[in-house]
């Protein structure tokens, strides 16, 4: 499956869970708290995936400066701004990211389980994250050794999909003349530390 996009093996395991569930006697208390149990174990797999990837970020602690243009939302009157960063800064701020996005999963799984009663999403959703969190860049770089280069050189590009069209915004750009004219406009030039 090395050669499929994630979004076409996301697909197919959503859509083979769907029946899959269908199957499941989840009405069984028994069964679903084994199907709760997986989903909270799959959980602590992927807050153990990023705290190692974390550790091994700050290990590293790679000042390299990292200099890129962070294209505004589409439809935004912002101008684009020259971002001046270190490979550590970004990597940290990548990782908040992922926790964030990962707190947030748990928590919209949480109200559509415990409040709406829905119990199918819960083999998707034990699933599809795990996938993902092994598939993430910094992952990849700082967990797995893969060098920083092509589709995971910094800054990464936003994975293509829906919603990332829906949001706009372009990826950031790390071209020479880019950057020159960002800097020659005095646009932006936030420097992270």
């Amino acid at each position: 499956m090395a050669g499929i996009s994630p979004q076409i093996t996301n697909l197919v395991i959503i859509l083979v869970m769907m029946q899959v569930s269908k199957r499941i006697p989840l009405e069984d208390p028994n069964v679903l708290n084994l199907v709760r149990a997986g989903y909270v174990l799959s959980n602590i797999i992927i807050i153990t995936v990023y705290a190692i990837t974390h550790f091994k970020i700050n290990q590293k602690k790679d000042m390299t400066t990292l200099k890129y243009v962070d294209q505004p939302q589409m439809g935004s009157t912002e101008e684009p701004k020259l971002i001046t960063t270190t490979v550590h800064k970004y990597d940290v701020d990548q990782m908040k990211a992922l926790y964030k996005a990962q707190l947030m999963g748990v928590g919209m799984m949480a109200v559509m389980h415990l409040y709406f009663k829905y119990t199918n999403p819960l083999l998707i959703q034990s699933i599809i994250p795990l996938k993902g969190a092994f598939e993430g860049n910094e992952v990849k770089i700082h967990l797995f050794g893969k060098p920083a280069i092509g589709e995971m050189k910094r800054p990464f590009k936003a994975a293509a999909g829906f919603m990332s069209a829906l949001q706009g915004g372009a990826a950031p750009t790390q071209d020479k003349k880019t950057i020159e004219a960002a800097e020659k406009a005095g646009r932006g030039g936030a420097k992270e530390e």
